[in-house]
């Protein structure tokens, strides 16, 4: 090698060792940055992966949640075909045996089209007779002296779903043809019970022929899972029934009940009278269903019940097989929930995600600001804006690209099973703004050479004509998703309108925008009135927040957009918190409710003490209700058919029972009659007229003069003194509300019992003591009854999830606006150090220079989340979220969304607290260090 080659080598190996890596040489200058950086995106990726698979783990349980609860009479698919058409009995009776039905059996549950799918072990077969037989045994129970009405049945698998009891399993003896005489059968214990059969008893069954088919008992069992679609699709296998005539007049109650029969008996019920005929009853299957199948399920569902995939049951059943289910409603009514829960969702989502999105690029401009002086520098000696911008894009994504994939695989192993890409999408969405908006934001602030010291604060910026088109534009969009959302709800044609979705995000940043433009105004006036007082601390701080530079609008924007968000979140929960307070008090008209039957049986005096008696029960409201009565009518002898309800109540205690409720409140007053009340079991005078309060439509009826009531209470007259919308005792459309006392036949049918938490043991021991008819209703129990189904505690789950992660956002938004000028102020607090100012005084200072933006961004959060909540109230209905399940569903017509105090008030006392506590801290932390630290030759802030 010669010596001018090998000069070279060593002169591009010095240059080598000279330059080192610029990612790891950045890395290693500023670890905890690094450090901060990629735990702020493993956050933020973790929360955009996390809510698409939770979404999508929660509507696929409440799927799955839906098709289980659901009574199996609406979600079985049965199959039926007619019986064999008469012919060879042979033919007849080898189609309706076990082997012939259960080959069809599988060959259905085989056939079946994804995703419809079946669980074969709930699914059954069989034959059974459509039509009751009438029994003519003599020591059958009869109530009313009507014979008791059978059915027989073949399922298959009896031994599998059912435990004996007494006796033996019911079997078949040589070949059953359909001139057999005598079969054998089980019955379940509930039907033995009730309709005294014993093993051995024999039940003799009409047929077409000359000869009865003999039934005998051979065995009692006791279904195992009674409420499993194989008993329960058809309840009658397992329980009977008192069933009244349809005759007119008063109804007569007869038994009706089943009997079953092995599976090889079936040719035995061709003989028969009651139209026996081949079922197969398929349950489905929802473990493995997902909310993404919902629409090809209604699709396939309704293809089997009059669609191709029927001519290919009829193909396998029969040509005249039919598939009947409600499915389909199932899957209708899921749906709508689904719709209606959606979009309220989809809010949440929008405003956190707005929230991360302002602190990541918040996150950005800190950086930008810290190494503003080194990127000066670069670029003063030849460096250029794409290889600056080249090496801060690799720097940064070394931090963020596997932050982002780690927040991702925490979010695939903490949320269920779901879809993969989105989660993808949203931890990538991450990754790439952090990746773009940090490199870029910081090296476009290098495209012109800036003068060193110039003023860039709020007091004396003039926003552009750009920013003023940028701002209108904003705030035309939030007039119309704010009008949109008024107009039509959350939901838009079924699906979700994210425009209508953004409008709290929308009017945030319409707020921080015109809070910004304001900022100034109020810190001016301030100044002057401070200028006057003696000491320079007051002064000079305000002097400083109004010298804060317009970087500081992000900081607003994301504590605005965070506070509203979780005023929102707040509100909902709160929301549906109190509508089901409301359906479960309307349901029970207080805390307990004791009653009869129909509400009609009266109440011994006993029972009225021992109530009051019972422990934690704070006063009782007796009422006697009576539904049915007729109201005059215009017409001379023409009355309303369908009539009204009279509610006697005592005055005092019941207008206080409404005030408490806040059901109907009204003055005690206003029932009470002139004259003298008459005595129990006489009649009121025919002058008498009774003031009563009566629902809007029954007040128009009757209008203004005294009218004649009849009842069963007595026969009176009434004038309306006033309306009432709802009332405690009865939760009907009409009624009428009187004084008791003033009632001839009066007597208590109902006790409305108050106190904080009533013993239900003893007011149920009570109304067993005092009869079997009366029954306890506890509010407590009908506000547990509205159990969250998963759709809706997932919903809730992400809204609180939304409130806490609005909350953080928001105070790291606080603490990075203040981490921003950090350095500035401890130079400044350093600087005045040395001229006499004291510890406590440099704490005042720092305090009181925060005070201004943390109060800014607190009072306006308050009110611009208050006002979001107000304007958007009359689009968002909570009752598909707060009652879409347990008895009192329908009691609410609507829930609207109120604000919600507290929701509104903590996340902006955290903000001013957290504003104080870092001033607190920077202010102890700068008294630690010597001011020579912080006062270097050629510092410049």
């Amino acid at each position: 090698m010669s010596p001018r080659s090998d000069s070279g080598h060593s002169a591009g190996v010095a240059r080598a060792a000279a330059c080192a890596p610029w990612v790891r040489t950045r890395l290693r200058t500023a670890p905890a940055a690094a450090c901060a950086l990629g735990l702020l995106v493993l956050v933020t990726a973790f929360l955009a992966a996390a809510f698409p698979r939770a979404v999508d783990t929660y509507e696929s349980k409440g799927l799955r949640h839906d098709l289980v609860v659901e009574d199996p009479r609406r979600s079985v698919l049965e199959l039926t075909a007619p019986p064999p058409a008469l012919g060879v009995e042979a033919e007849r009776a080898a189609a309706v045996r076990e082997a012939a039905l259960g080959a069809v059996h599988r060959k259905v549950l085989a056939g079946l089209p994804e995703p419809v799918r079946a669980d074969a072990f709930q699914s059954s077969y069989g034959i059974r007779t459509t039509e009751p037989i009438a029994a003519g045994e003599k020591w059958l129970p009869r109530p009313y002296g009507l014979d008791p009405e059978l059915t027989y049945a073949t399922p298959s698998a009896l031994p599998a779903h059912a435990t004996l009891r007494d006796g033996a399993w019911p079997t078949v003896h040589g070949e059953v043809t359909t001139t057999a005489t005598e079969v054998e059968a089980a019955v379940t214990e509930e039907t033995a019970k009730a309709l005294g059969l014993k093993v051995g008893s024999t039940i003799a069954v009409p047929t077409r022929g000359e000869e009865p088919l003999t039934v005998r008992i051979t065995g009692i069992v006791a279904p195992k899972l009674p409420g499993a679609a194989y008993w329960s699709f058809e309840r009658l296998l397992r329980t009977p029934a008192l069933v009244p005539t349809s005759a007119k007049g008063p109804p007569l109650y007869y038994w009706i009940a089943a009997l079953l029969l092995p599976p090889d008996a079936a040719p035995a019920l061709l003989s028969t009278t009651g139209a026996p005929e081949p079922y197969w009853r398929i349950a489905p299957d929802a473990s493995r269903l997902t909310a993404l199948e919902v629409d090809r399920l209604r699709s396939r569902v309704a293809s089997l019940e009059s669609g191709p995939e029927l001519l290919k049951l009829r193909a396998l059943a029969g040509p005249a097989a039919t598939l009947t289910t409600d499915l389909d409603v199932v899957l209708t009514r899921y749906d709508a929930l689904r719709s209606a829960i959606s979009p309220v969702v989809t809010v949440a989502a929008v405003g956190i995600g707005a929230v991360a999105a302002v602190v990541l690029l918040m996150t950005g401009g800190l950086f930008a600001g810290r190494r503003h002086s080194e990127l000066a520098l670069l670029r003063s000696r030849g460096g250029s804006l794409r290889g600056i911008g080249g090496r801060l894009l690799a720097e940064t994504a070394v931090t963020a690209v596997p932050a982002a994939a780690l927040g991702l695989l925490l979010a695939v192993a903490e949320v269920g099973p779901a879809r993969l890409w989105p989660a993808v999408v949203g931890a990538a969405a991450v990754a790439v703004l952090v990746c773009v908006a940090l490199p870029l934001g910081t090296t476009l602030l290098h495209r012109r050479p800036r003068l060193h010291g110039a003023r860039d604060d709020m007091m004396t910026a003039r926003p552009s004509r750009r920013r003023t088109v940028a701002e209108l534009t904003v705030l035309v969009l939030a007039v119309g998703a704010v009008a949109a959302l008024r107009r039509r709800g959350t939901a838009a044609g079924g699906g979700t309108d994210f425009l209508v979705s953004a409008a709290p995000v929308l009017v945030g940043l319409i707020a921080a925008l015109v809070l910004a433009r304001l900022y100034p105004l109020p810190l001016r006036l301030a100044s002057r009135t401070v200028a006057r007082l003696r000491g320079a601390v007051g002064f000079l701080a305000l002097a400083r927040a109004g010298r804060a530079s317009v970087g500081g609008a992000p900081a607003l924007l994301a504590l605005l957009v965070a506070l509203t968000t979780a005023a929102f979140g707040g509100s909902v929960l709160a929301g549906v918190a109190d509508a089901r307070d409301d359906a479960a008090v309307r349901a029970t008209g207080a805390d307990a409710r004791i009653s009869g039957e129909g509400d009609a049986m009266p109440m011994p005096d006993r029972l009225i003490r021992d109530v009051r008696k019972a422990g934690g029960v704070r006063d009782v409201a007796p009422v006697q209700i009576e539904y049915g009565v007729p109201l005059p009518s215009d017409d001379p002898g023409v009355e309303d058919a369908k009539g009204t309800t009279l509610v006697g109540v005592d005055p005092g205690t019941y207008a206080k029972l409404a005030r408490a409720t806040g059901i109907g409140p009204f003055r005690a007053d206003r029932l009470k009659a002139g004259g003298a009340a008459p005595r129990k079991g006489t009649l009121p005078s025919k002058d008498r007229v009774l003031p009563v309060l009566a629902s809007p439509a029954v007040a128009e009826r009757l209008g203004e003069r005294p009218r004649d009531i009849r009842s069963q209470a007595g026969d009176f007259k009434v004038r309306v003194v006033g309306t009432v919308t709802r009332t405690p005792a009865v939760d009907t459309a009409g009624f009428l509300i009187v004084d008791a006392a003033s009632l001839t036949h009066r007597q208590t049918t109902t006790l409305l019992v108050t106190g904080a938490s009533p013993d239900a043991k003893a007011l149920r021991a009570a109304a067993h003591r005092a009869g079997s008819t009366f029954a306890v209703q506890l509010r407590s129990e009908e506000r547990a009854a509205f159990v969250d189904t998963p759709m809706q505690s997932g919903a809730e789950g992400i809204y609180a999830a939304a409130i806490a992660a609005g909350a953080g956002y928001a105070l790291l938004a606080v603490l990075l606006s203040l981490l921003q000028t950090a350095p500035e102020r401890t130079a400044l607090l350093a600087r005045l150090r040395t001229m006499g100012l004291t510890l406590r005084q440099g704490r005042r200072l720092l305090g009181l220079e925060a005070m201004p933006q943390a109060l800014l961004a607190a009072v306006g959060g308050l009110l611009v989340g208050w006002s979001t909540i107000v304007l958007l109230a009359p689009g968002v209905d909570l009752v598909q979220l707060a009652l879409s399940s347990g008895p009192g569903s329908d009691a609410l017509d609507t829930a609207p969304l109120r604000a919600d105090p507290w929701s509104l008030a903590l996340p902006a006392l955290g903000v001013v607290a957290l504003a104080a506590t870092v001033a607190a801290v920077q202010a102890w932390w700068a008294g630690r260090r010597g001011s020579i630290t912080e006062l270097r030759a050629g510092d410049t802030r």
